[in-house]
């Protein structure tokens, strides 16, 4: 620890620590469509804060509750459920916030503690040890006596104005994140309404000859096709797991159905060997390939390649032939739940690889100028994600190492300026 550094307990630090209400004194009936936010465990664990997907309280509800009213900085911890989760409340949103009855709220005294750095803090592997010290996991994990848990955590603290600096520097980082994301939301939603524009509506061809299809009117020289006629389809294998030679080493992403949560697949939680592909089903499928999740939990999420990857025998990839990859993605998302009307099983949903390849879809020209548009937005939100994946390496590797006082801010600000990526675009105070 830096000679100019001081342990403290969270205790000498706070201004006031107090749990959420008791269950009985939130019930269903006391939500209204707005008013207070009700703070839950889904606004915690997204980034900073998830200042949005509330339930709500009236006014007056709220003031009854008072001690569990919570306000801009102060930090918010789940502390039974999905213990671990911490937040901090933004300021210019809501004048107050009431947090659940599964979380506690942390007002800090700001002339001795940063409210930024603290939750840096407790988001880094140093303030998790602290936190979750008398956690229990036998039932539902919670924090024993969690007032007095987060009372008694340990920090070692620098003076005000260096956690300041710390703070935004993280904070920079994460602003930069938080601000790819928000563009990328906007562009696909633009996507969207694009292709809903001329592949839903028709708006362009209005003026023009329609023909029956059994998927309706659709304007003259367009076809109903299936998926299969107009895309490549094919799924993936899984190496087996007692041969480590097929993973250790690899240097090819695999993608697993769970990893369909984005628009872009941009990197795979792990990767395989060449003679993996070789000894087991799976393939090598390029980039901007399709993949739609077959059965599990994410029946029917799609993504696409960033890189040339292979995947698991639950998905289903989609190759580009002559018409864009981004037409078949568009129209898996917005008749999603058609396809997932064909699925069978009841415990568990399942889509086969036959259903999709015979789904029947408009096949538009695959030479309309929209393609390219659409394109245009999607080379935009890819970009986004690679530098976020990049912007968010960086705040990993820092943030236990400005934390704890082994890298201090001269070092830090230099290590940013060498990221081309970021230094026009982070403004460090």
């Amino acid at each position: 620890m830096p000679n100019n550094w001081k342990t403290y307990t969270i205790e000498n630090i706070a201004a006031d620590i107090a749990m959420g209400p008791f269950g009985s004194n939130i019930k269903r009936e006391n939500f209204v469509e707005s008013g207070v936010p009700v703070i839950r465990g889904n606004n915690l664990n997204y980034g900073r804060f998830k200042d949005y997907d509330f339930v709500y309280l009236t006014e007056e509800k709220a003031t009854s509750l008072k001690r569990s009213v919570a306000y801009s900085d102060e930090l918010v911890f789940t502390h039974r459920g999905t213990i671990g989760q911490v937040g901090i409340i933004p300021k210019n949103s809501y004048p107050r916030y009431v947090v659940s009855q599964s979380q506690m709220r942390l007002a800090l005294n700001k002339e001795k503690a940063n409210p930024l750095f603290i939750f840096y803090y407790f988001r880094s592997q140093y303030g998790q040890r602290e936190w979750l010290m008398n956690s229990s996991q036998v039932g539902v994990p919670a924090i024993a006596q969690p007032t007095a848990s987060l009372k008694g955590c340990k920090i070692n603290l620098p003076p005000i104005e260096e956690q300041k600096a710390i703070a935004s520097i993280l904070s920079a980082l994460d602003d930069k994140i938080e601000l790819n994301l928000q563009t990328n939301k906007t562009l696909e939603e633009m996507a969207m309404t694009l292709y809903k524009h001329w592949f839903v509506d028709f708006g362009p061809f209005q003026n023009g000859e329609f023909i029956d299809s059994e998927l309706g009117k659709i304007p003259k020289g367009w076809e109903v096709k299936s998926i299969g006629d107009i895309y490549q389809t094919t799924s993936g294998g899984t190496p087996s797991r007692k041969k480590l030679e097929f993973y250790e080493g690899g240097t090819i992403p695999w993608v697993k159905s769970k990893e369909l949560y984005g628009t872009f697949v941009i990197d795979t939680e792990e990767k395989i060997t060449q003679l993996g592909i070789e000894k087991s089903s799976a393939k090598l499928i390029p980039k901007k390939s399709v993949l739609l999740a077959m059965y599990g939990a994410t029946v029917g999420e799609t993504s696409i390649l960033s890189n040339e990857s292979t995947c698991n025998q639950a998905i289903c990839a989609i190759i580009q032939k002559d018409i864009s990859y981004l037409y078949v993605f568009h129209y898996l998302r917005y008749y999603k739940s058609e396809i997932l009307n064909q699925a069978v099983g009841s415990a568990q949903q399942n889509i086969s690889q036959v259903i999709i390849k015979n789904f029947k879809v408009v096949s538009p020209p695959k030479n309309l100028g929209v393609f390219n548009e659409i394109e245009d937005y999607y080379n935009t939100i890819e970009q986004n994600l690679i530098e976020n994946q990049t912007l968010t390496t960086l705040r990993d590797t820092l943030l236990p190492k400005l934390i704890s006082g082994e890298v201090r801010i001269k070092d830090v600000e230099q290590t940013i300026t060498d990221h081309e990526s970021v230094r026009d675009e982070i403004n460090i105070e």
